[in-house]
């Protein structure tokens, strides 16, 4: 599905949107982004549904209590095994099946949070973990760029309480790149998203309101083009050799033998980083 298909599809007001929120009061500068995707996608004609974490009490662990009935292995419960069954069942329970739902209707995907220890808030991360499901989400076969949701878009909008030199290469925080690396591949393009670039507000909790107004505003401009962004580049799956430990193929190791960096922060190859790749498209 191409981003141009996409902008025509808001203008018809059919384009869903999913903004999964965590944050915990009404008055931070997470909601204030929230709140205008909401505006500006749904001026665009856009459906927007917002999943509010904390204001529906999501319970981020995952436990035998997700799946309604009996396991069928009350020894060793599995969660990934256990809950596949229970989605081919229709067995999940009914707050895991409604975020399902809503996700299955998106067409696009924003994750809006404050960045939690490098990562999502705790109770983004049991959305993560209870809502994409084995069989629902990926299977062994559809993964990555032939993943379920392949026609999908995602993208991660935060804050940090850093500022940004220090998430650089030469920062004490390391490179965001690498830091975005586990969720922006090894989730969303996991499952198959077309992840576009991440929104992040550098440390807006120590900057002046007039600075704070200058990122929303700049958030709200990047929404008025967002559908039509091409997404970030990751490696395709079809350049691994599933019957080698899904090990580049030697042709495509071959290609890019001679090129200065890696093809991904992943799969650096031994090679220096793509500089930007998980923050920027098209490098």
């Amino acid at each position: 599905m191409g981003a141009d298909f996409l902008t025509r599809r808001c203008a018809g007001a059919a384009t869903k949107v999913l903004v999964v929120y965590a944050h915990q009061s009404a008055g931070s500068f997470n909601a204030a982004a929230k709140d205008a995707a909401v505006e500006v996608l749904g001026a665009q004609g856009c459906t927007v549904d917002v999943s509010d974490l904390y204001a529906l009490k999501f319970k981020a662990t995952a436990t035998a209590d997700d799946i309604v009935g009996e396991v069928k292995n009350q020894d060793h419960f599995r969660y990934p095994e256990e809950t596949k069954l229970a989605w081919e069942e229709g067995k999940l329970s009914e707050d895991i099946m409604e975020e399902q739902r809503k996700l299955t209707q998106a067409d696009l995907v924003i994750f809006q949070f404050p960045m939690y220890w490098f990562s999502v808030p705790g109770i983004m991360k049991g959305w993560i973990d209870r809502v994409l499901t084995s069989g629902y989400a990926f299977t062994e076969e559809k993964r990555y760029s032939q993943g379920i949701f392949k026609d999908k878009k995602a993208m991660l909008s935060f804050t940090t309480g850093s500022n940004e030199s220090m998430f650089s290469a030469n920062g004490i925080n390391g490179d965001m790149n690498v830091t975005l690396w586990p969720l922006q591949n090894g989730i969303l393009h996991y499952c198959g998203f077309q992840v576009l670039a991440p929104q992040i507000f550098w440390a807006p909790s120590h900057v002046e309101a007039e600075a704070r107004g200058t990122m929303l505003g700049g958030w709200r401009t990047r929404l008025q083009g967002l559908l039509r962004e091409a997404p970030l580049s990751f490696t395709p799956s079809d350049s691994f050799d599933g019957a080698k430990g899904f090990q580049l193929k030697p042709e495509v190791q071959e290609k890019h033998e001679g090129q200065e960096f890696g093809l991904t922060v992943g799969t650096h190859q031994g090679k220096r980083l793509p500089p930007n790749s998980q923050i920027r498209a098209g490098v």
